[in-house]
């Protein structure tokens, strides 16, 4: 005799709470690489963890760690893909962790935020594409955004590390 009932599906995995728990896994292997950095250091500082959107965020926040952001944030670009790698040797996963330290990069997106309104402001006078200084991938990225919300379209052009948005008339 043959069994006439359907097997039983088994649930759908739950995608966003998997990809939720990996993120804050990200954090959290992060957070440790970090906290052992500033103790090498000597460097007091308080680590803050978050989810930014689709991305791990973490946040070193303390005193006097300039030395941490120096010169436009070369430094904290450096300590961040040395955090994603610390990340993929625990996971195998590359990571698209976002660092911040003592509020850089968020002071920083403001005013790449009034950038980007300028110079949309630019384009609608002229009619002409406006060419912006070199900026870091982030700061692109925050300006491709706000360009992206006023209607106007944008884009990269040239080669590490003198690549820079251009904001095209609509």
């Amino acid at each position: 005799m043959q069994d006439t009932e359907a097997p039983e599906k088994s649930a759908p995995a739950d995608h966003a709470g998997d990809r939720l728990k990996a993120l804050e896994a990200e954090s959290d292997i992060a957070a440790d690489y970090l906290e052992e950095l500033l103790d090498i250091a000597d460097l007091d500082g308080d680590i803050d963890m978050d989810i930014d959107g689709d991305r791990a965020a973490v946040s070193i926040v303390g005193a006097d760690l300039s030395n941490l952001v120096g010169e436009n944030g070369k430094v904290l670009e450096a300590l961040q893909e040395l955090t994603r790698l610390a990340v993929y040797r625990e996971t195998g996963e590359r990571s698209r962790l976002m660092l911040d330290v003592s509020n850089y990069r968020a002071n920083r997106k403001a005013e790449l935020e009034e950038v980007g309104r300028k110079a949309i402001e630019e384009v609608k006078a002229s009619g002409e594409a406006v060419k912006l200084p070199p900026m870091t991938p982030f700061e692109r990225k925050v300006v491709h955004d706000v360009v992206a919300a006023a209607g106007l379209t944008s884009e990269s052009e040239g080669e590490e590390p003198r690549r820079r948005v251009v904001v095209q008339p609509a």
